[in-house]
């Protein structure tokens, strides 16, 4: 596979590059030195990034270490030119205080709520589009960490009914994890979801645990102001792997 690469050198956590593409859209991806390895050899590798459609797009390091751009036209038509910059200051992201440090995140469930009749430790609101980079990784880290997982892929089958089963997964559920993306905010499924998580979080009976995949504090801002301000993970600067850790650690808690 042809790519394009830039060897960023040594970046300190939280810096911004902005890549530029003219042409076509491409596959943009921002890798450590053993993912950008593991890519160049066709082994499975871990990035931040994905099919960018708008320019310019713009990615923030994880943490401090020797990075990565590539930029490659896989499964796409078309040519493109590339170019990257730093950029100074950060982009817009959420709350990174680790999340036990909130009181609301680790209090129990309201005293009607008997937590030992919950079905489930987590119920996962997503898009489809977001299950290959996130959300089936997500849940099978959260079950192998020994939680139950209302997944769809878990708990749905043919003839089932959509809606009864989302209603039983919010319903029987401690925490509502939603992956925050594009797709998300358009769909209707995950704002029926939604309405459904929140409601239950006025109440007292239900977490939130938002994860913001691809997307920025405005974009979250301008679809409900009150979920912006909620302590948040972003796929930009954990991986997968480490939030589950999190959330994990906090429902055994």
């Amino acid at each position: 596979m042809k790519f394009t690469q830039y060897n960023l050198g040594y970046c300190k956590g939280g810096e911004i590059i902005e890549v530029t593409l003219k042409g076509s859209a491409a596959n943009v991806r921002l890798m450590d030195s053993s993912n950008f390895n593991n890519f160049k050899s066709g082994r499975q590798h871990r990035y931040a990034g994905g099919l960018i459609k708008r320019s310019p797009y713009r990615v923030q390091v994880p943490r401090a270490g020797n990075w990565y751009i590539t930029v490659d036209m896989a499964g796409l038509k078309g040519t493109v030119r590339s170019s990257i910059r730093q950029v100074q200051g950060a982009l817009p992201s959420a709350n990174q205080s680790p999340l036990s440090s909130v009181p609301s995140l680790v209090r129990e469930p309201a005293p009607s709520i008997d937590s030992e009749d919950k079905d489930f430790d987590v119920f996962i609101s997503h898009a489809s589009e977001d299950k290959d980079d996130v959300v089936r990784p997500l849940a099978h880290s959260l079950k192998n960490g020994g939680l139950s997982v209302w997944y769809d892929e878990f708990e749905l089958s043919i003839g089932d009914s959509l809606r009864r089963q989302i209603d039983k997964g919010v319903s029987k559920s401690r925490f509502g994890v939603v992956v925050f993306s594009k797709h998300f905010l358009s769909k209707g499924w995950t704002n029926y979801e939604l309405d459904g998580i929140v409601t239950k979080s006025v109440g007292g009976e239900q977490i939130i645990l938002p994860i913001w995949h691809e997307i920025t504090k405005k974009e979250i801002i301008d679809f409900s102001p009150s979920l912006a301000d909620r302590l948040a993970r972003s796929t930009s600067t954990h991986t997968v792997e480490e939030i589950a850790d999190e959330i994990v650690n906090l429902i055994k808690k």
